[in-house]
This record gives structure tokens, C-alpha cells and sequence, in this order.
């Protein structure tokens, strides 16, 4: 009994430092990672306090929403999941029917595009974003129903310009890169008007 409580044990510290990680996986692929039953990765959350994937992404996008400046949640190409202002950025982007180039074929690129430019927008975490350039590469068509993962990192400032790197994942797949330089020029209050 003492040896299927520690392997219990071990899987469920594992599981912990998995999902920080992953914190968008679901039951299922817990239990292949694993290699346990569904019911067993359910236990395991349970016992450990750790909702449901649903639930985990809204309150990390709740979160995030809180701390989002320079863009507008409209203007946000996917679901952000997590903003840590000045240093990282995390997206979700679901593919939809409507964003394929015909039924059943690809992905639109400029989706991705837009997905991590935005992110990095969000990242930078100013007032006023603007993208002075991008450098991107794809690197595989993404297709209906896959999920991309965005992350975005701030790489570098200098004065009021940010390098903010952007990787987006299907899975544990890199499908797009992207470098973006980030302009976030000081906006001053003048006689109730903004400028910059």
C-alpha cells in the first residue's frame, strides 16, 4: 500500500508541475502524458484543488483581462489566458470554420498574424502600442478545431521601443514565430485632448 501512495504522490507533484507548464490540457491528455485512466487524472485534480480546463482558462482569462492596457479585448485576436505586463503574454485561438481559406482546407495566415501581433501589443502593457515591424515565419498549416497557443515575450527595451518575441503552438508543434518591434510612445494630457 505504501508504494501506491507514493507513486500516487509522485504523479500528482508531476501533474502540478505539468500544469504549469500546460495549463491548457485537457483530462484526456492528462491521462495519456500519464498513462492513467480519465477517472484517475480526476481523482488526482481533486484531490490536489485543480479545477477542470474550463475553469482554469476562464480564471486565468479574467485575470488577464484585468491588467490588459493599450488594446481594447475587441481589437485581441484570441482568448487572452495570461498578461504579466512588460514581460509575458499568453493567447488561445481556436480555428473556426469561418477562418479556413475553403471548407476543409487551411487556416487563413493572416489569423496567426493577427493572433500574435496583438498579443505582443497586449504584452508590452502601455497606454499607446503601435507595431513598428515583424518578422514572421509559418511554419505549418493550422487547421478547423486545432487550438493555437500564443506566448509572447518581451525580449528587450530600449526607451520606449520593446522586441517582443512570439511563439505560437498546436500542441507542443511551433506552427508560427514572429519578432515584433513595439513602439510605445509617452501619451500627454494637452487641454483635454491626447496627444503623442
Amino acid at each position: 500500500m505504501p508504494r501506491l501512495r507514493s507513486r500516487r504522490e509522485e504523479r500528482q507533484k508531476a501533474l502540478l508541475r505539468y500544469l504549469e507548464e500546460h495549463p491548457f490540457a485537457t483530462d484526456e491528455e492528462l491521462a495519456a502524458r500519464f498513462k492513467v485512466s480519465i477517472p484517475t487524472i480526476r481523482l488526482d485534480r481533486l484531490a490536489l484543488g485543480i479545477p477542470e480546463v474550463r475553469e482554469r482558462v476562464m480564471t486565468l482569462a479574467q485575470e488577464a483581462r484585468t491588467r490588459m492596457r493599450g488594446i481594447t479585448e475587441e481589437e485581441l485576436i484570441g482568448e487572452l489566458i495570461e498578461l504579466q505586463p512588460g514581460r509575458l503574454g499568453i493567447s488561445l485561438l481556436e480555428v473556426r470554420p469561418e477562418m479556413l481559406i475553403k471548407p476543409g482546407g487551411a487556416c487563413r495566415g493572416y489569423y496567426l498574424f493577427a493572433q500574435a501581433n496583438s498579443l505582443a501589443l497586449a504584452t508590452v502593457g502601455k497606454e499607446m502600442v503601435l507595431t513598428s515591424s515583424a518578422r514572421v515565419r509559418y511554419r505549418r498549416p493550422v487547421y478547423e478545431g486545432e487550438k493555437v497557443i500564443a506566448r509572447a515575450t518581451v525580449k528587450v527595451q530600449r526607451g520606449s521601443t520593446f522586441l517582443v518575441s512570439v511563439h505560437s503552438r498546436v500542441n507542443t508543434e511551433i506552427v508560427f514565430k514572429g519578432q515584433f518591434v513595439i513602439m510605445a510612445p509617452e501619451v500627454e494630457s494637452n487641454q483635454g485632448g491626447v496627444t503623442s
